[in-house]
């Protein structure tokens, strides 16, 4: 292959939700997209940590045209149902990677898969051009603009960008998986018996299948209807205590008779320590088998069930967040702040986790905006990020990390390079 530079208007790091959003919107444009992407498939945590649902939130109608073609496309391709709340996001996460090579092939953006930006080259606050390596090759690309949506900031570090640093506080990723097998009529059964709060459990029959929801967690928040099982499964040491900090479950599109689990979550580890990390990892993959042994053994309609996929990736709530033009803080939400050219519009609450019992938040909120200037870096005049490294404080990134938001923020960013163009 010639090693010649290639010229694009936008290079897109990072294949998750935003990034996509962001290579579909500009595509839509007519802008020439390339989007690169380290794993071999895009949807970053909807696909490869398997989150989902996506959570529901009243987005104002701005931004919406990728998230409304996801909803579409989805359908068709039998990734996708809308739940009784009238919450259309409801994805199955392995036919979704299928469904997003297709929604960019047809819009022609081109994508390099297992590849990364390995070096930049730059003038003053200019990023002239990037080199991608493949595994094979090493690839010079010359773009116009380049937006960072690797969700831990890996191109903006290349690029020594200014961070935040408020981040003593952290969220814990959680490690999703998925059983199978499991008897959804009995489950369904045992859980509308058990549990009438619908702001926890909820069971409905959708196209003629079972789809259901709870949780529970150690917060003294709620009266978890749950509890009492785990407390039993605790004392007998089938679980550890670590083991009922979090637990939240949820059925999937089109993936009959499977559980998504979100859950366990990673206990605390010092972030600058990759062997602490990695002994976390291998503790939340024994925490899966004690969980699975839990529900076959205390929660009706999980006996014959088995263990049909763990994820790929972790499920990073929040890694580290790039200083943009606009320092957007989470009184900007609380005081419902607006702005002349706002990215999104969401009403998601302030939904901070934490390994620490009765620290966990859930603020609700009244709808707020982020102004695109919260996604153009301070430090480079043709870099932009969006996601969830968005340059926004600690407690107002933990209400913008949710997924929609990240589809808006991919959308406005794509929108304002367009204006910037000019032929």
């Amino acid at each position: 292959m010639s090693t010649k530079k290639k010229k694009y208007d936008v290079v897109i790091a990072g294949g998750g939700i935003a990034g996509v959003s962001c290579a579909y919107n500009c595509a839509k444009l007519n802008l020439k997209t390339l989007l690169v992407e380290k794993e071999n498939y895009l949807g970053g945590d909807i696909t490869g940590s398997l989150v989902v649902p996506v959570m529901k939130c009243d987005m104002g109608n701005l931004n919406q045209d990728f998230y409304n073609e996801l909803i579409k496309s989805a359908k068709e391709s039998g990734a996708q149902i809308e739940y009784e709340d009238k919450n259309p996001a409801w994805f199955n996460p392995i036919i979704l990677k299928n469904t997003l090579d297709t929604i960019l092939i047809k819009k022609g953006v081109d994508i390099l898969f297992e590849a990364e930006i390995s070096d930049v080259s730059v003038f003053e606050n200019y990023i002239n051009e990037v080199k991608i390596f493949t595994g094979l090759l090493s690839l010079p690309i010359v773009s116009n603009y380049f937006v960072d949506t690797t969700g831990d900031a890996s191109f903006s570090k290349l690029l020594n960008c200014e961070l935040w640093q408020d981040t003593q506080r952290k969220q814990p990723p959680s490690l999703r998986f998925i059983i199978s097998g499991v008897d959804l009529e009995e489950l369904k059964n045992f859980l509308d018996n058990l549990d009438d709060d619908k702001n926890v459990t909820t069971t409905y029959r959708i196209d003629r299948d079972i789809h259901l929801s709870t949780a529970c967690t150690w917060d003294n928040s709620k009266k978890w209807a749950l509890k009492p099982y785990f407390t039993e499964a605790v004392n007998a040491g089938i679980l550890e205590p670590s083991d009922e900090a979090y637990f939240q479950i949820f059925t999937v599109a089109h993936m009959p008779n499977s559980v998504a689990f979100n859950c366990p979550r990673l206990a605390d580890y010092n972030k600058n320590n990759p062997f602490e990390y990695s002994k976390r990892l291998i503790e939340a993959r024994s925490s899966i088998l004690r969980l699975h042994s839990f529900v076959k053994n205390y929660i009706p309609g999980f006996k014959n069930s088995f263990i049909s996929n763990i994820a790929s990736k972790t499920g990073k709530r929040e890694v580290c967040r790039v200083k943009c033009q606009y320092d957007y803080t989470v009184d900007d939400i609380i005081n419902e702040k607006k702005f002349q050219n706002p990215a999104l519009r969401s009403n998601y609450p302030i939904d901070i986790h934490s390994n620490k019992k009765d620290e966990s938040v859930l603020h609700k909120v009244c709808s707020y905006e982020l102004p695109i200037e919260s996604l153009k870096s301070k430090d480079y005049t043709n870099l932009y990020v969006a996601g969830k490294i968005v340059g926004a404080d600690f407690k107002a990134q933990a209400a913008l990390r949710v997924q929609s938001s990240c589809m808006s923020m991919g959308e406005a960013v794509a929108k304002d390079i367009r204006k910037n163009i000019k032929y």
